[in-house]
């Protein structure tokens, strides 16, 4: 019977790990939820680890030997309870695996924390730090926001992703 174990490993190696694993015959299981973040003047949504510097292993200890996971690229040790790996209930496991697929792990997009009202400022683009209001906010992928722009004040449909509290 395939049990689950928490194998901690080195910085920023959960992926490479778990691809070394399973190129050795086990289960990997990386947990990731999606975030934002800017960079270089732009935001962008990227998948990152849940857990940093864990997975999880799955081994049926009747026909696999767990030590050899020890040696494993990217693999700093495993959570054990002495000598031996502690195993993890499969119902943390299913569970887990559930809420990732539903995106509750997920960081909701900065401008769906806003209100109509709010003042925002947009990160990139050729009105890049303009302070505007946010006119309206749907869940499409633009957002309408009024800015004053020679005495006027004027409409602008822009991407929600370029949004950010001022």
């Amino acid at each position: 019977m395939m049990r689950w174990y928490a194998v901690h490993t080195r910085p920023a190696s959960e992926a490479k790990a778990a691809e070394h694993l399973r190129r050795q015959g086990y289960e990997a299981y990386l947990p990731r939820h999606r975030r934002w973040v800017r960079h270089s003047r732009k935001r962008e949504l990227v998948r990152r680890p849940l857990f940093p510097c864990y997975l999880f292993v799955g081994i049926d200890r009747e026909r696999m030997a767990w030590r050899p996971v020890l040696s494993t690229i990217g693999v700093e040790d495993m959570v054990r309870g002495g000598d031996e790996p502690i195993a993890i209930p499969n119902t943390v496991i299913e569970t887990l695996r559930a809420r990732e697929r539903d995106g509750a792990f997920d960081e909701p997009a900065p401008v769906s924390r806003l209100k109509p009202g709010e003042r925002v400022r947009l990160g990139s683009g050729p009105f890049a730090d303009v302070i505007g209001r946010l006119a309206a906010a749907g869940e499409g992928e633009h957002v309408a926001i009024l800015f004053e722009f020679l005495g006027r004040t004027i409409e602008a449909k822009v991407p929600a992703v370029l949004v950010e509290a001022a």
